[in-house]
């Protein structure tokens, strides 16, 4: 599952440059709801975006959406984005809607590879192209793939919790770790496990960590993840040094269990995604990372090679997508844009504010103001 490259830190970094603040205009309302036609331009080539669902993750509706709307625009592209709301049945009616209506180039983050690959099948008999954005899907057709590169993301993870237990469990061998993994369905989900691999398997082998249990949790679903985790807690007779979540939202779950067991700021909890929630957990020494993941660049590096795609240049296109990802399914080359992401702990929190991600108005809460004040957020 290992991408090819690590290509195009230097796209990413120009993408930064090409906007604003990534987040700044993200949570203020300003997008359309779910259900509802986002086309705008003024004559420019209709594009189709469909976002997977809301409930794991607060990123799609408050990030993705407004950035990539923004971004389409700014190519001069009409972008109609919908969210399927994680229903793989309306995943599929969004995309006919939008193949019928003629949409120029289709960019879809799927709740799953199968629908995926049946909807780009769909798409590219009526001669469009289509662009996975997020995740790739396994065993499908589409020419071109947006993303972070997965599997350091989760490297990221791995490094993130031996600095979390080097702060909080110093010398204890072996450390006691439980990994809540994303959907099994999901091809990120699998990138993320395999850099945290990099990291935790030579330890899990030397002695110095000891696994007691990984799981993935079907559709992320951050209740069964918490659920599942406390299963697994309680059956090692509620001990555990450290946890790998893969991403912010199942992170909330874990310390809400951990809480309940007054364990909550003892044990390195990992994250990814610096969600408000997440960076307010780490302020609070709950959970010691998440990772930082620029969406702004993400969706304009989409929009550039959806831009090229409208025009049918694919050799603008390829000039955009210099990396490779391989789809150990379909056994063969995706041409990918794979960007650069960062580890954050507390004292990297203002850096996600800084970047305009966020608002130093969504983290500092009142029982945050001074830890804010002392870490300079404003």
């Amino acid at each position: 599952m290992r991408s090819k490259s690590l290509a195009l830190i230097a796209l990413g970094t120009g993408l930064a440059v090409a906007m604003t603040a990534c987040g700044a205009n993200t949570s203020g309302g300003s997008s359309t709801t779910s259900d509802t036609n986002t086309n705008s331009g003024s004559g420019g080539a209709k594009v189709g975006v469909i976002l997977p669902e809301t409930a794991s993750s607060a990123r799609w509706e408050g990030f993705d959406k407004p950035l990539l709307q923004k971004a389409l625009e700014a190519e001069g592209l009409q972008a109609d984005i919908q969210n399927a709301q994680g229903d793989v049945q309306k995943f599929s009616t969004l995309a006919d809607g939008m193949i019928n209506a003629g949409v120029k180039v289709l960019i879809i983050a799927t709740p799953n590879s199968e629908i995926g690959a049946t909807v780009a099948k769909k798409a590219e008999a009526q001669g469009i192209p289509v662009i996975d954005y997020d995740r790739l899907n396994l065993g499908g057709s589409s020419k071109y793939y947006v993303s972070f590169d997965n599997e350091k993301v989760g490297e990221l993870q791995g490094q993130g919790l031996v600095e979390g237990l080097a702060a909080l469990a110093p010398g204890k061998k072996p450390a006691e770790i439980i990994e809540i993994e994303g959907a099994p369905t999901d091809n990120n989900a699998t990138l993320f496990y395999n850099g945290q691999q990099k990291v935790l398997k030579p330890k899990y082998t030397s002695g110095d960590l000891k696994l007691v249990q990984s799981q993935p949790i079907d559709n992320w679903d951050n209740q069964k993840g918490g659920t599942t985790f406390e299963q697994i807690l309680t059956g090692n007779g509620q001990k555990v040094d450290g946890v790998v979540a893969a991403n912010d939202g199942l992170a909330g779950a874990i310390i809400t269990v951990l809480k309940k067991y007054g364990l909550n700021g003892k044990v390195p909890v990992t994250g990814q995604d610096a969600t408000p929630e997440g960076l307010q957990a780490i302020l609070r020494g709950d959970q010691f990372m998440t990772v930082f993941k620029p969406i702004n660049d993400q969706a304009n590096a989409t929009a550039k090679l959806a831009a090229a795609l409208a025009k049918g240049d694919t050799a603008a296109a390829d000039k955009l997508a210099t990396g490779v990802t391989k789809d150990t399914t379909g056994n063969r080359d995706v041409k990918s844009v794979l960007l650069p992401a960062q580890l954050i702990t507390k004292d990297k929190v203002k850096t996600v504010v800084d970047a305009g991600f966020v608002k130093a108005t969504e983290i500092c809460v009142a029982d945050l103001a001074a830890v804010c004040t002392e870490l300079g957020i404003k």
